[in-house]
């Protein structure tokens, strides 16, 4: 089963782009791109949900 974890390794703040890339299997950039897109029209749209991400979403364990 499939399960949602903050990056250790891909990241550049929290790890929380990097990790929805590797649950999605899609290229970290372009997660990261949507989530700037959500940043400008004021950043809640985006800053909220990465937040609320950063809190509830584990850390990936260490191998």
């Amino acid at each position: 089963m499939k399960r949602l974890y903050r990056s250790r390794t891909n990241k550049k703040i929290a790890g929380v782009c990097g990790g929805l890339a590797e649950y999605f299997n899609v290229d970290p950039v372009i997660i990261r791109i949507i989530a700037f897109i959500l940043l400008l029209p004021g950043g809640f749209p985006g800053l909220i949900p990465y937040v609320v991400l950063w809190i509830i979403v584990p850390e990936e364990p260490t191998a």
